[in-house]
């Protein structure tokens, strides 16, 4: 089932999006908090994302660009901001479709199962998976804290999902080395050694000092 995220501060508007969407097996849910929409979004981690122009705090410019800082998901603006400048804006900014208040129900379905099937058809679903501020995009291999953006390698890539993912638990060395292997990437216990020293280099530059333990003899622990 694809989660769908909406961003619109009229709440009439909002639950019946909301309860229209529900009746097509999409799980939706609404932003309550307009201070912190990017929190909301990483840990909802939705498939598409609804998004008003006009609200509190934050206009949805500013959000699309925080939410394309770290990720692909498809967005749609709603709006009753609907003149052409304003889709051009919107589109410019990150946009992958606009759809103009007031609108009909049917169409907005029939816009997201349009670009629901063209993103994820072949690609699968795209993914974060965040721990105490860093984000990690599954979709382009990047980790994303405190506004920078860095570009990890494959192995790098590969060894921070697998810790990422068994957060709170320590990860043998043997374990990461298999994936690796398992991911086409043949890498023996010096070429682990040096790709966590370069994962851990990038993470120091990036202000996230000491976010990989090190278990002696074990392996490697990212804590909760």
């Amino acid at each position: 089932m694809y989660k769908i995220l909406i961003i619109e501060d009229d709440q009439i508007i909002a639950k019946a999006l909301k309860n229209h969407l529900d009746k097509w097996e999409l799980e939706t849910q609404i932003v309550a908090d307009f201070h912190h929409i990017l929190d909301q979004f990483v840990a909802y981690d939705p498939q598409l994302v609804l998004l008003d122009i006009s609200l509190p705090f934050f206009n949805g410019y500013h959000w699309c660009s925080e939410i394309r800082r770290i990720s692909k998901v498809p967005i749609i603006f709603i709006s009753s901001t609907s003149d052409n400048m304003n889709i051009v804006m919107a589109m410019n900014m990150g946009g992958d479709d606009f759809i103009a208040k007031p609108f009909d129900l049917a169409v907005v379905v029939a816009k997201i199962q349009a670009l629901l099937r063209r993103t994820y058809s072949f690609q699968g679903q795209v993914s974060l998976l965040e721990h105490k501020g860093a984000i990690l995009n599954l979709s382009d291999a990047s980790i994303n804290y405190a506004d920078q953006k860095v570009e990890l390698s494959k192995n790098e890539f590969k060894t921070l999902q697998i810790l990422l993912e068994n957060k709170g638990k320590v990860v043998s060395r043997d374990v990461i080395m298999k994936r690796l292997w398992d991911s086409d990437c043949f890498v023996d216990d010096n070429t682990l050694t040096v790709n966590i020293a370069r994962l851990r280099k990038k993470l120091d530059e990036a202000g996230l000092a000491d976010f990989i333990a090190t278990k002696k003899g074990i392996g490697y622990l990212i804590g909760d």
